[in-house]
Order: C-alpha cells, then sequence, then structure tokens
C-alpha cells in the first residue's frame, strides 16, 4: 500500500491536482502492481512566504 506525498508551492489549481493524482496512481499502480484503491497521494501545498531559494523567498522572487 503505498502512501506518496508531493510538496509543491501554492497555486496549481484544482483540475492539475486533480490530473497529477489520476496519473501518479496510474505510475504507482504500473511499477509497483497494485490495485488503484491501495494507492494513497498526499498533497501539500506550500506557502511562497515559508520558503526560499537563492537567499529570497519565493513570494518575493519572479515567477517562472
Amino acid at each position: 500500500m503505498p502512501f506518496i506525498t508531493v510538496k509543491m508551492l501554492e497555486g496549481k489549481t484544482k483540475e492539475q491536482k486533480r490530473q497529477l493524482i489520476e496519473r501518479m496512481t496510474e505510475v504507482a499502480c504500473d511499477t509497483l502492481g497494485v490495485e488503484a484503491s491501495k494507492v494513497f497521494i498526499f498533497i501539500e501545498d506550500l506557502e511562497k512566504d515559508n520558503y526560499g531559494k537563492n537567499g529570497k523567498m519565493f513570494s518575493d522572487q519572479e515567477p517562472n
């Protein structure tokens, strides 16, 4: 029974998250040989004010 956690910066749409969950579940099933009902995907939205890169908060950086 795989438990998969995805941490990403906030701002993705519900549809993007839905697609990510569907595709990650498919990959887990194919790779691990488990049923979809046994796969758990957790998405953690990270607030841009709480993380940084290259010495700057993500919320202060230019969007890519």
